[in-house]
């Protein structure tokens, strides 16, 4: 099962500095069909203007991935971490029992980032945040972890959670394939460029939500850069 989910038709919101499309019910966006997909619980596209983002502001008992496409975001929270986050790289943060962060974008052009959340296996424990650079070229033609918690994954960022997010980067033409396991939900975007996904034609920032489909076979149509989480 493959359902598409067109860009055009997700949610929105405009706050001026920031232009949202929300793949499931966030804020002031809500829809019962889209409450998530398995531990899957927020998938947003971000445009941040240059110069502005995120007040200082409380998580709690939630695995926060941020992917940036275009241009950089910086972070700053109370546990004294700092750091900066440019396009094509990730950054985790495990709330746990409570974190207060700020997330800014200090570039001089806009920036693009997909915010994803993913529900923790258990409540509590200490927050934590990380990042790490992942060159695209690394993942050339093939799919490689970028934040997981399986513990075979070990060169991705840790998360708290059965789950894992990969990333693809395909030339036209070029097929990656990805084995999901029964009972397993995947949600897939291309950040950028068209792809088919087992027959199904994605375009750039498109949604598909999959499940029991053994193997995803993603065809990219033109140059793309994939994204997919695979959760419990």
């Amino acid at each position: 099962m493959i359902e598409r989910r067109r860009f055009e038709a997700l949610g929105n919101a405009d706050h001026g500095w920031l232009r949202a499309r929300h793949h499931f019910s966030f804020a002031g966006y809500r829809d019962p069909a889209r409450m998530g997909w398995g531990a899957l619980r927020v998938w947003n596209d971000d445009e941040i203007a240059p110069s502005s983002g995120f007040a200082p502001h409380p998580h709690a008992d939630m695995e926060i991935v941020t992917y940036v496409t275009e241009g950089a975001i910086t972070h700053e929270d109370d546990l004294g971490n700092r750091g900066r986050t440019e396009a094509g790289d990730v950054q985790v943060m495990s709330a746990g029992t409570g974190i207060r962060h700020a997330e800014h974008n200090r570039e001089p052009g806009t920036t693009r980032l997909f915010q994803i959340w993913i529900e923790p296996a258990q409540r509590g424990g200490r927050p934590a945040w990380g990042t790490r650079p992942f060159p695209k070229g690394d993942r050339a033609g093939r799919f490689v972890a970028l934040a997981s918690g399986r513990p075979e994954d070990g060169d991705a960022l840790p998360i708290r959670t059965d789950a894992r997010v990969v990333g693809a980067t395909l030339r036209a033409g070029e097929s990656a394939e990805y084995a999901l396991e029964p009972g397993r939900h995947a949600y897939l975007v291309p950040a950028a460029g068209a792809v088919d996904v087992n027959g199904v034609r994605l375009a750039a920032r498109d949604g598909a939500a999959i499940r029991d489909e053994a193997v995803l076979r993603v065809t990219a149509l033109e140059d793309a850069e994939v994204l997919l989480v695979d959760a419990a």
